[in-house]
């Protein structure tokens, strides 16, 4: 009876210790940085080829946003474990593969998400989750060879000169679409911005439409000396820039409150803009932060 009781005892201590800890399975009022540090290890979501975010290189998994992962565990005395998220049909999809669900194909659930939309309407249609830490303010740019462009006229003018955009991106309909569909027999596509943006230093096209990080950081990494960007604005596009930011599952508040308190103190001491430097990016505080 005496050893029945004490084993009784000590599984009670451990469920209560488990469930103070956001362990015990199915518990609704989980305390997620608890259990990070219970466990020794922050999960970090990244999507999977999104130079200059995260993207292997020679093996390894590298980019701001796999830097960026590894500080922030760093910062709350854990190790890092990066797991590369394939990018489903919409970001909501993602959200729901990456931090509140998992995937179909056996992805587990991450701690918290990176590179996420930082807007009221998307954040107010993902129940599941909370919007936190803007990190990052994106815009999309056009840059063309020089000599064969005039990166600062009329897209019309881009008549009859190969452009480069992402697949079925906003750049790409722009492109495809703008003034009448004049452009869309001009236009290559590429399975990501940043093959755009090489394409033009290749010698496969003359412009290309892309984001502001992804031409800035292969033009840092390849140093072309014959690639313009353009400094006015692009008529009737659509997009003026958004802010990026990660993503906790709603019940995950406290380790949301941990990360935008580390990111603050981050920004503030110039850490955040050392990572964006070293992929030669540069740092444009969110709108929102």
């Amino acid at each position: 009876m005496q050893t029945t009781d004490l084993g009784r005892r000590r599984f009670l201590m451990n469920a209560l210790a488990m469930s103070a800890l956001g362990l015990m399975p199915g518990n609704a009022f989980a305390a997620p940085i608890a259990k990070v540090k219970a466990l020794g290890v922050l999960r970090v979501a990244v999507y999977k080829d999104n130079r200059p975010w995260s993207w292997r290189q020679d093996g390894k998994l590298i980019g701001i946003d796999a830097d960026l992962g590894a500080a922030l565990a760093k910062a709350l005395g854990v190790r890092v474990d990066l797991a590369e998220l394939i990018a489903d049909e919409s970001v909501d999809d993602d959200l729901r593969n990456g931090v509140w669900k998992g995937g179909l194909l056996g992805f587990q659930p991450a701690d918290i998400m990176l590179h996420i939309p930082f807007d009221r309407g998307f954040a107010a249609r993902n129940e599941q989750v909370a919007i936190i830490a803007p990190y990052y303010r994106e815009t999309f740019q056009f840059a063309c060879v020089k000599g064969e462009i005039d990166c600062n006229a009329i897209p019309s003018q881009f008549r009859g000169h190969k452009l480069a955009a992402e697949i079925d991106s906003i750049p790409d309909f722009y492109l495809m679409g703008t003034f009448g569909g004049i452009l869309a027999k001009d236009v290559a596509h590429f399975p990501s911005g940043a093959d755009a943006v090489n394409a033009i230093i290749d010698g496969h096209a003359e412009g290309v439409l892309a984001s502001r990080a992804q031409i800035e950081a292969v033009l840092a990494d390849r140093k072309p000396a014959n690639i313009a960007r353009r400094t006015t604005p692009l008529p009737a596009f659509p997009s003026p820039g958004w802010d990026i930011g990660m993503a906790v599952k709603e019940n995950s508040r406290n380790l949301g409150d941990s990360v935008e308190a580390i990111l603050t103190e981050m920004a503030a001491s110039g850490e955040l803009k050392a990572i964006f430097d070293r992929y030669g990016v540069t740092y444009a505080p969110a709108l929102a932060a």
